[in-house]
């Protein structure tokens, strides 16, 4: 099967309703970009090269990490560092690979050079009925690149000219937490997600953040828990 081609009324109407999709998460996304801008001058790229630096890596989280280490840290741990961090694209990618049948391979670079965790958020909770998901990803990647490469480019432009007191760092939690609320859709589903916060702020003092590790699966026991209790109530 050939991917309808996004010209086409029904592409490019799917690509315009993926791009609007993404729209409510422009206000989270927007401040991460900024806090990666930041870093990378702070870590002593200068402002043309932390965005150079923000076209080519395009990573999210990896970028923060990688300016974290730059110059204290060798090249290759550098690098290792940022692979793991990024190692849950290639779940992502497995997930999404029955959405690319068809679709040519040179086209596919290009794509998997966009994905990231919001507009896989974003395509994963596409309408069910969306004939064109290709072209519906299309479009929030779109805005998703824009929004991030403007993020990242005011942070480097302004660099230590953004107050200190301005709490930008807190632009990349509540990112995350933008994607997890409209997922939230059934009982088992919220309550996992309450105890995992509850558990993984209770726990914030255990070493190498194994809080977090802690929080998820408590998480996951107690929504397994309570959708096995309401199968039996079923």
């Amino acid at each position: 099967m050939t991917e309808p081609c996004m010209s086409s009324p029904g592409g490019s109407s799917s690509f315009w309703q993926g791009l609007r999709a993404f729209v409510p998460l422009v206000p989270g996304v927007m401040p991460f970009g900024m806090v990666a801008g930041i870093a990378a001058v702070q870590a002593g790229f200068s402002p043309l090269q932390s965005m150079a630096f923000s076209l080519i890596g395009y990573a999210g989280s990896a970028q923060l990490v990688a300016a974290q280490m730059l110059g204290q840290t060798p090249a290759l741990l550098i690098i290792l560092a940022t692979l793991v961090v990024n190692l849950r694209f290639a779940m992502y990618s497995a997930s999404m690979l029955p959405l690319f049948d068809g679709v040519p391979l040179a086209r596919r670079w290009l794509l998997a050079y966009g994905l990231t965790d919001q507009s896989y958020a974003v395509t994963m909770g596409r309408p069910a009925a969306e004939p064109h998901p290709v072209a519906y990803y299309t479009g929030a990647t779109v805005l998703m690149w824009l929004t991030w490469q403007v993020g990242t480019a005011t942070g480097a432009l302004l660099g230590a000219g953004i107050p200190a007191s301005w709490p930008l760092e807190f632009a990349v939690p509540l990112s995350f937490i933008a994607l997890l609320v409209p997922v939230l859709k059934s009982q088992p589903q919220v309550l996992a997600a309450g105890v995992s916060a509850v558990i993984a702020v209770a726990a914030h003092s255990l070493p190498f953040r194994l809080n977090l590790i802690l929080g998820a699966v408590c998480g996951m026991a107690a929504g397994l828990l309570v959708q096995r209790w309401k199968e039996r109530q079923g």
